[in-house]
Parts: C-alpha cells; sequence; structure tokens
C-alpha cells in the first residue's frame, strides 16, 4: 500500500510539474501581448497562471493550504517579510496579498519565459554583490512599489532553506519599511515539508501559513526590527512544523 501511495504521489507531481512547463510559454506569450494594457490588467493576466499552479497542486498532489492570522492584515500596504522554504510561497502568497512586488536576484529575470513574465511584474531585482547600492534600489523603488499600492515582498534569509533550518536574516526589509513609514507583516510557513526545494515529489497534505500582527518600523532599528520578525517567524516555525525534512 504503501509503494502504491508513493506511486500516486510521484504521479500526481510529474503531472503538476508538466503541466507548469507546457501552460508557461504560451501564458508568457499571452503576458508579453497584454504589456501595452495598464498594470492592473496585465498583472491579472500574469498572475493568473499562478493561482493555476495554485489550484492544480491540489488537485493533483492534493496540497492544501490552512491560513490563521488574515485578519492581522492591514489595509495599506506594507512590506512583508516571509520564511522561504519552497517555490509554493513565491506563488501562493498572491492569495493574500495582492497586488504584490518581490524584492529578488536579478538573475531569475533571464530565465526563459518564467523570467519573462516576471519582469513584467517590475519585480525590485537586485545585483547581490552590489552592497550598499542594492540597499538603496530596494529603498527607493520599494518606495515607489508601496506608493503605487503595491505590497512588496520580502525573503529575509535570501534564499530556500531547508525544513529544521535558519538563514541568517538580512535587514533589506526593514530598512525599506523604516524608510516608508509601513509596517511588517512576518509570515511564517511550512510549505517545505510539502512542496521541497530542488525536488520534484510534492507531498500531500496542509500547509500552514500564519500571518502576524503588524510589526511597526516608526523610530525603530533596522536590525532591531529584524531581530524581532525573525524571533515571531522562528517561533511560528517550531509550532507548525511537521518534522518531515526529506524530499
Amino acid at each position: 500500500m504503501r509503494f502504491r501511495n508513493t506511486a500516486f504521489q510521484w504521479l500526481g507531481s510529474i503531472l503538476h510539474f508538466s503541466l507548469m512547463v507546457v501552460t508557461l510559454p504560451p501564458w508568457t506569450v499571452v503576458s508579453l501581448l497584454v504589456y501595452p494594457f495598464p498594470y492592473p490588467f496585465r498583472y491579472a493576466v500574469i498572475t493568473s497562471w499562478v493561482h493555476v499552479v495554485i489550484w492544480s497542486a491540489e488537485l493533483l498532489c492534493g496540497l492544501r493550504a490552512q491560513v490563521e492570522g488574515e485578519e492581522n492584515i492591514p489595509e495599506e500596504t506594507a512590506v512583508i517579510m516571509a520564511k522561504h522554504q519552497s517555490a509554493w510561497e513565491t506563488l501562493a502568497l498572491l492569495r493574500w496579498f495582492s497586488p504584490q512586488t518581490w524584492v529578488l536576484k536579478r538573475e531569475l529575470l533571464v530565465i526563459p519565459f518564467f523570467g519573462w513574465g516576471l519582469r513584467l511584474l517590475e519585480p525590485i531585482a537586485i545585483d547581490r554583490g552590489a552592497g550598499v547600492n542594492a540597499r538603496q534600489q530596494v529603498i527607493k523603488q520599494g518606495i515607489e512599489r508601496l506608493q503605487a499600492g503595491r505590497w512588496v515582498v520580502v525573503f529575509p534569509e535570501g534564499t530556500r532553506v531547508p525544513p529544521g533550518q535558519r538563514g541568517k536574516y538580512r535587514s533589506g526589509g526593514a530598512s525599506l519599511a523604516i524608510a516608508a513609514g509601513c509596517p511588517v507583516v512576518p509570515v511564517a510557513h511550512n510549505a517545505g515539508e510539502y512542496w521541497p526545494r530542488r525536488s520534484l515529489l510534492r507531498h500531500p497534505g496542509t500547509i500552514r501559513v500564519v500571518i502576524g500582527k503588524p510589526i511597526a518600523t516608526e523610530g525603530r532599528r533596522a536590525d532591531e526590527v529584524t531581530a524581532e520578525v525573525e524571533a515571531w517567524i522562528e517561533a511560528r516555525m517550531a509550532e507548525i512544523s511537521v518534522g518531515r525534512t526529506a524530499a
């Protein structure tokens, strides 16, 4: 029975991955065609692919989500600082924070089709080796995005970290929030235990997402805010982890 269940998991995972690969190129072509249209329309067209990916993961892989703390989402846009374990959260956070943009590494924009579509959503693409210049870029463009009514999503660990591990939390997101005069909304989740990084296999189950209360930034230092975000996220991770660490 265990072999049969594993076989079905692999079948669903392969079908889901294949759906993503097959649908991405035509969706990108459509996205390029709607580029001249206003941003809200372009955003809706491009991100509809994300909703298809998340819906098909539920249908084919039995991968669902349960969210806690939606009442903590502020009315005004803010900086989202989220745990980074999987590809899932880079897509699924659109469910609760939309329209949104991301702080990401510039190399992602050259990935065929995916990167091209991503570029049309006007992310804040930085060169990680640029140091102070990269931070200034995040602050300048981040303020512009926030003022345009978009949530700015930052993964403070910078890269996907396996379940049970913790990366170094960087203070760029907190610096942006302080400069913009807005709060930080922390988000914890255990997506990496169901959709592991660098793995084709998706495990069935319910991903838990916890949205925290906005963290005030006025009059505070970036490292102080970052430390509070890290403490909150990692405490929630200890509560929601199911202990699965292997793909």
